[in-house]
């Protein structure tokens, strides 16, 4: 059925669903998984008035994300392997998430993309945005959406 599934997460208990049954899909099709955590990078424009945060800083905060990151899809892989479940950890640093979980699920041949969804509606929706919604209307790829 599957042979390969993306599991995007990013350490919220909502994502936690997500790993978990992407996991167990996997398990039970014996398909690969791909654990995905995508990092933004530290914003770099600056308002009138304020200190810019020196290169060094923005280094240092960026390297801290990602080793937290790693951190993450590293026990996502421990997991899989509890569960006799091959897990690649990947994690990718882009400001536009969405289109980094659909190039990722191209790049490793995945077919299948397992995220969850906040489920917002209204003002927040706007507001903060949708990268699932996002995902859903621009992949070709199939999409299991766990709210």
């Amino acid at each position: 059925m599957y042979k390969r599934i993306l599991i995007a997460t990013d350490g919220s208990p909502l994502s936690e669903k997500a790993v978990e049954s992407g996991l167990s899909l996997a398990g039970l099709t014996g398909a690969s998984v791909v654990a995905l955590k995508v990092v933004p990078r530290y914003p770099r424009s600056y308002f009138d008035g304020s200190l810019p945060v020196e290169t060094a800083e923005v280094k240092r905060i960026e390297k801290q994300w990602g080793d937290a990151a790693q951190e993450l899809v590293n026990k996502v892989k421990a997991r899989g392997s509890d569960e006799g479940v091959s897990v690649k950890a990947v994690v990718t640093k882009s400001d536009l998430v969405a289109e980094a979980v659909i190039a990722a699920a191209k790049k490793h041949n995945c077919d299948l993309i397992v995220m969850a969804s906040h489920g917002r509606k209204g003002l927040k929706r706007l507001l903060l945005g949708s990268e699932t919604q996002h995902v859903l209307t621009h992949s070709h790829i199939p999409v299991l959406v766990l709210r």
